[in-house]
Parts: structure tokens; C-alpha cells; sequence
């Protein structure tokens, strides 16, 4: 009977370690991530399961940092990594050194997702593109020295335009280094500014080989260029940042040499062409001119001639301005004065003038009527005071009457029954009185009664 050996938990668990860890170094897992987090120690930590199991998994920031995509639950993943067991809570995990996506490649995903990037900022807009110069005087070619490329492109511009001037910025166009050497290029060329346009070139290769022209670095640097910027990587099918951010795309190295240089026979029978019509619309003007010059040469006449008839016109013109002025002259100074004669019926001596005619006359009216007025007055003033003389006693006393009255009551005396004799009266005439008694009365013509 075998002897019986009793662990401790510790004891057992730091074997079961050492034997996992000393089994599998490194192993290549295949499984779907869930759980996956993030804290704030900036490590993944996540599971990774499939149908029958699961198994926990960690991978820390020094490797995350490098990955070019992001984990996220639901995601197919291959990783490689090593067993580890963490003996305080008995519990095993796999940390991860190397991840990357299951069918997709890595690439392909850092490719797409820098593509996104690019295009969201605008570095693909038609708006930035710079129009290739139609006859380049001088061509740079960002390329690797030694390749077919280099070569082919060379060939095809000797072909359709020889002696263009052709510049290479020797590169490595794959590698490490790469991208590094390619933005120093385009920007050394831009520095010195006196080619035309540049070429980025390469063969084609895998979506590893032209890694370099995926890059931001490439894709920032052709995009800053203030040189026109073809890019001709890879084939016809062959797609990469560069080609988005260049201001022209190229299927192919050779094609990017037939895009940017002319034929220069075909240029060199253009421009006959053209000289030989603008020759023909030179001769044909000219021509024109001529004729046109024998006819206006026919219509002039002699300078004195033309003088002459300018000065009779110039004479007939101001002759009919001065008339003209005269009528003018004329009718302002008719205008003129009957506006002097309105003033002066408006004005105020005229007015006071006929004004003070008026009060002489009003005033000669006046008196008129008062004088006749007065005569008239005066008339029935004598006339009434002859009436009133005519009954004024005294103008009866003037005809020798007398007013006679009883005193001492001075009753005027009517009735000799009034009276008895020896009774005084006081008798009046026209000039005084007089006091008188009666020494007897008649009545009727008889005698003293």
C-alpha cells in the first residue's frame, strides 16, 4: 500500500505551478474574448472560451501598447502566451505576449482603421489634391535605387520624352527604416524645392512589404508635400495609404511614368500643327488688315481739307451757340423783368403809396359826408331854431304882446274875473316889466263892470 502523503494547499498548489509553467511555456490559443476590460492600470484583462471551456486571460500594457486594433468581447482571437497560476486564489491564467485577430490579419485591421482615421481628418478630400504640372521639367522618384522599378520608370520616361530630367531619392521601400527613410525624402525635396513633381514608387509585394506605405508617417508626409505627389505602389489591385493620400494614383510604376510625361513626338507634331495654323490665322489677319487699310486710306482726305471743313463747322456750331445763347439771353431777361415787375407791385412802398391814395381818398370821403352832414345838421338846426323863435314867447312879445300875471301869485292873467280892480299886475313886453293896478274891468266890449 503506497504511502499516504497529505499537501498543504500551498504546498500542493506551488507544485501544480511549476509543473503547468514548466509544461507549457508558451503556448498558441485560439478562442473568443469576453469580459474584456480595462482598469486603470491600462492592462487587458479578459476570458478567453470557446464551446467546451474557458480559461482567463491577462495581457500586460508593455504588450498591449503595441497592438493595431482593439480587443473586444465577441472577437476571435489568436494568441500566444504563457501558463501561469496564481497560487493566492488557486486560480490559472494565460498571460499573453502576442494577439491578433482570427481570419483577419492584424495588418489588414491597422490598415483599416488608419484609412478611417485618415479620411475623418480630410487627407483623402479631392480639395487638398495638387494638379500634376502638364510638361515637368524635372522629376523626383522616391524608390529604391537597385529595383526593376526604378528602372522601368527611367525607361518609360526616356521612351516618350528623352533627356527629362529624373532625380532619385534613394529609399528603402520595405523593412524597418522604411517609412522613416520615404518621409525623409519627401521632405528633403520639398526643402529644396526644384523638382516638379514626385514619383513614390515600388513593386508590388505583400500587404507586409508595403507596410512602409501604410503608414501615418507616409500618409502625413505626402499629404504636407507642396510638390504634386504621385503615388505608384505595388499593382493595379494592390490599394495603399499612400495611394489615397496622393495627389495621383498609378496602378503601376510604369503607368506613373506615362501619366506624368507626355510623348514628345506627339508634343513636337501638336506644336506644328499649331504653329501652322497660327501661322495660317497670322497670314490670313494680316491680310485682313491690309485690306482693311486700303479702304480707310481711300476714305481719307487732305489734312487742309479736313481742317477747313472742321473750322466751317466749327464756325457754323458756334455761330448757332451764340444765337442760341442770344434767345436764350433773350427770354431770361424777359423773365427777368417781368419778375422785377411783379416785385415791384409786391412791394411795400408801392403798397404803403397806394395805401396812404387810399386813406386821402377814404379820408376825403369822409370829411365829404361829415360836412355834409353837417350842413344837413346845421339846416334842421336853423330850421327848428326858426321854428322854436316862432314859438318862443318872447318873439310874441317882439310883436308888441305882453304876458301879464297876477300878484302876488304872478297867475298868468286870462280872465278878468280873475282880478279885481285895483289888485296889481305884473306886466311883462319884449324889452322889461312893468307893475301895474287895475282901475277897472271891460268884458265884451262893455263898459266898466
Amino acid at each position: 500500500m503506497p504511502e499516504r502523503r497529505i499537501y498543504t494547499v500551498t504546498e500542493l498548489t506551488h507544485n501544480i505551478k511549476d509543473f503547468l509553467e514548466e509544461a507549457f511555456p508558451f503556448v498558441w490559443i485560439t478562442g473568443e474574448i469576453s469580459n474584456f476590460r480595462i482598469p486603470v492600470s491600462g492592462h487587458f484583462y479578459f476570458t478567453i472560451k470557446d464551446s467546451g471551456a474557458q480559461i482567463s486571460a491577462v495581457m500586460f500594457r508593455g504588450q498591449n501598447r503595441n497592438l493595431r486594433f482593439q480587443p473586444e468581447d465577441g472577437m476571435a482571437v489568436i494568441a500566444m502566451g504563457r501558463l501561469n497560476v496564481y497560487e493566492t486564489k488557486g486560480v490559472y491564467q494565460i498571460i499573453i505576449e502576442y494577439l491578433e485577430p482570427e481570419g483577419v490579419g492584424v495588418l489588414q485591421l491597422a490598415f483599416e482603421r488608419l484609412k478611417r482615421e485618415l479620411a475623418a481628418e480630410g487627407l483623402f478630400d479631392e480639395k487638398h489634391k495638387l494638379p500634376c504640372p502638364f510638361l515637368p521639367q524635372k522629376i523626383a522618384v522616391v524608390t529604391s535605387p537597385t529595383g526593376a522599378v526604378i528602372r522601368d520608370i527611367i525607361n518609360v520616361i526616356d521612351r516618350r520624352f528623352p533627356n527629362m530630367t529624373v532625380e532619385i531619392a534613394p529609399v528603402k521601400v520595405q523593412g524597418e527604416q522604411a517609412a522613416e527613410e520615404i518621409v525623409e525624402a519627401i521632405e528633403l525635396l520639398n526643402d529644396r524645392n526644384d523638382a516638379d513633381v514626385i514619383v513614390v514608387a515600388r513593386g508590388g509585394g505583400s500587404l507586409e512589404d508595403l507596410q512602409a506605405f501604410n503608414s501615418e508617417a507616409v500618409a502625413r508626409a505626402i499629404f504636407s508635400s507642396e510638390i504634386p505627389v504621385v503615388s505608384a505602389v505595388g499593382h493595379e489591385t494592390d490599394f495603399t495609404i499612400a495611394d489615397f493620400t496622393a495627389d495621383l494614383r498609378a496602378p503601376t510604376p510604369s503607368a506613373a511614368a506615362e501619366l506624368i510625361v507626355p510623348v514628345k513626338n506627339d508634343l513636337l507634331m501638336r506644336t506644328k500643327e499649331i504653329r501652322g495654323a497660327l501661322k495660317g490665322a497670322i497670314n490670313n489677319r494680316i491680310q485682313l488688315l491690309r485690306e482693311r487699310a486700303i479702304q480707310l486710306s481711300r476714305r481719307l482726305v487732305h489734312p487742309n481739307k479736313q481742317i477747313a471743313d472742321y473750322r466751317l463747322r466749327l464756325d457754323d456750331v458756334l455761330g448757332r451757340m451764340l444765337r442760341g445763347f442770344s434767345r436764350e439771353l433773350a427770354a431770361n431777361r424777359d423773365c427777368l423783368r417781368t419778375m422785377k415787375q411783379r416785385l415791384a407791385r409786391c412791394s411795400p412802398a408801392i403798397i404803403v403809396e397806394d395805401l396812404n391814395i387810399l386813406l386821402k381818398h377814404h379820408r376825403q370821403s369822409l370829411l365829404s359826408e361829415m360836412q355834409f352832414c353837417l350842413e344837413s345838421k346845421k339846416s334842421t338846426f336853423r330850421t327848428t331854431v326858426g321854428r322854436l323863435n316862432a314859438l318862443n314867447p318872447l318873439a310874441v312879445l317882439e310883436r308888441g304882446y305882453s304876458v301879464t300875471r297876477i300878484l302876488p301869485g304872478y297867475t298868468v292873467f286870462k280872465d278878468v274875473g280873475q282880478v279885481d280892480v285895483g289888485q296889481r299886475l305884473d306886466v311883462t313886453v319884449s324889452k322889461g316889466a312893468v307893475v301895474c293896478r287895475i282901475e277897472g274891468k271891460r268884458e265884451n266890449g262893455q263898459a266898466d263892470i
